[in-house]
């Protein structure tokens, strides 16, 4: 390959990777109580959002509360423990792979194949 091309090549290559990194910037939110958004969809229905309580701790706990259903959640690594709760009655316990996505978590539950997405606002509350 020619000097000139492998030049045009590398700033190309600069230029995706830039774009990508400032696209969606892996950025975990604050440690704290934060307002949510909290989207859930089972294939093929479009997701459904509400408004969430959360508390982000900073051992990598996570409880976010809806109404009178809360998920406690352990954040690894590369996986999430997750137990629903319905008041004091557990209503469904799973593990699975998630991923920052800007400032929402992204994870799924194969078994009920429903995706879930945490989309934490700007602000504390």
């Amino acid at each position: 390959m020619k000097t000139a091309a492998r030049r045009s090549v590398s700033a190309a290559l600069l230029v995706l990777a830039a774009f990508d990194l400032s696209a969606a910037p892996l950025a975990r939110p604050e440690v704290g109580r934060q307002t949510a958004e909290l989207c859930v969809a089972t294939v093929p229905k479009p997701p459904s959002c509400g408004p969430a309580q959360v508390d982000l701790r900073a051992d990598g706990t996570m409880r976010l509360r809806v109404d009178d259903i809360v998920y406690n959640m352990k954040l690894h690594g590369s996986q999430v423990e997750i137990v629903v709760m319905h008041n004091v009655v557990q209503i469904a316990e799973f593990t699975a792979p998630y991923e920052w996505v800007g400032n929402t978590l992204q994870f799924k539950d194969g078994d009920r194949n429903s995706r879930y997405e945490i989309r934490f606002n700007d602000r504390k509350r």
